[in-house]
């Protein structure tokens, strides 16, 4: 099996979009009448959910009418988010059940025609050079073991003076990880690099470092609030993760308390 086919089938479910639908009932959602803030913590499936996003948006200087480049965007909820803002948005994704899930997300709460969704491989991008006005990767590069692939092919579709916006999960420290972890239940489809690696690939690529931030207080902060939940929400990006949910988020949590990763923001501008 290549390594995209074990991505896929590691967050592949089957019943996704099932199972989102009977939480958003069981949440007393009214399924044909949603808006954006119903899909609740089920749609931004990574650490800090809608808030990490709207502080990343921060530094990427939005304006309406944006067209921006989502890299592996999952089920959406981060595109959800900017075609809220008025951007124009194309998500690109392997697994064929997120981006299912996506479209009939987008669809119920009526953005379809602001967000879209592709089955694309981020290192083979079906886009002209120059299309895109600005593109972000929300917790993706940790299943990517070609940074470098990815970056030129950021940079060959973002038109000049874009930029490219980045938070994910970085390596600190040697410490041992352990599996499973929200994005891999085994370490041969774990490729979590430093933020020097990220800094000398996105300058090698043709990049300009305007932003860098690291959130381990952060996720600390956010990962604690998680525990002291007595059981997790009925809308949670656990229904993402499946039965193993809580122990890759006890993983991840012992991994950042231990120094051995911690998420981080990175903003580049294309030269």
């Amino acid at each position: 099996m290549s390594t995209n086919e074990q991505l896929t089938s590691h967050y592949s479910r089957g019943s996704l979009e099932e199972s989102i639908l009977a939480a958003l009932r069981a949440a007393g959602k009214d399924i044909e009448h949603l808006g954006p803030a119903d899909l609740g913590g089920l749609d931004e499936f990574h650490l800090g959910g809608r808030e990490s996003t709207q502080e990343l948006a921060a530094f990427m200087q939005l304006r309406p009418g944006m067209h921006l480049l989502d890299v592996g965007c999952g089920i959406g909820g981060p595109a959800r988010y900017f075609a809220e803002c008025g951007c124009t948005v194309t998500g690109v994704d392997l697994t064929p059940e997120f981006l299912r899930v996506a479209e009939r997300l987008t669809r119920l709460v009526k953005l379809e025609s602001r967000a879209t969704f592709v089955e694309a491989s981020a290192l083979e991008l079906p886009f002209d050079s120059g299309t895109f006005d600005g593109a972000y990767e929300i917790h993706v590069g940790m299943n990517i073991a070609d940074k470098l692939g990815v970056f030129r092919e950021v940079a060959r579709v973002l038109k000049p003076g874009a930029r490219f916006s980045i938070f994910d999960i970085m390596s600190t420290g040697d410490g041992p990880l352990k599996f499973p972890v929200p994005w891999a239940r085994q370490p041969e489809t774990s490729f979590v690099g430093s933020i020097d690696e990220y800094r000398r690939a996105l300058q090698e690529a043709g990049f300009r470092i305007e932003h860098q931030r690291e959130r381990r207080q952060y996720a600390l902060d956010f990962l604690a609030k998680v525990r002291a939940l007595p059981s997790p929400p009925v809308l949670s990006v656990f229904i993402l993760m499946g039965e193993q949910a809580p122990l890759m988020m006890k993983n991840v949590g012992e991994a950042i308390v231990s120094g051995t990763l911690e998420p981080a923001e990175l903003v580049a501008v294309k030269l």
